[in-house]
């Protein structure tokens, strides 16, 4: 079990564009990761805007954001569109 701000262990994922995304080639950066059950649901879907809406904060912070759940590159291109998200999402 991860606990908040501690290390996440190395991970390589696809993104909704097919693209690999590895944990390693963040390190030394700062990442915010979160994990959330399925795409375009009420909750999952409010968190991802709550990650939208600050997403400017964020990036002047320098933070990247990844949101991982078990959908298939269709679904979260289709959830990206819809809710205009800023960040991407991985395939676990």
């Amino acid at each position: 079990m991860l606990k908040e701000g501690g290390k996440a262990p190395d991970f390589k994922l696809k993104n909704q564009n097919g693209e690999t995304v590895k944990l390693s080639e963040q390190r030394g950066k700062k990442s915010a990761l979160y994990f959330y059950p399925k795409d375009d649901t009420p909750g999952c879907t409010k968190q991802a805007c709550s990650l939208r809406d600050g997403f400017k904060d964020l990036q002047k912070a320098g933070i990247t954001v990844y949101g991982v759940s078990m959908d298939t590159e269709a679904k979260h291109q289709k959830f990206i569109a819809k809710y205009d998200l800023p960040f991407d999402l991985l395939i676990d």
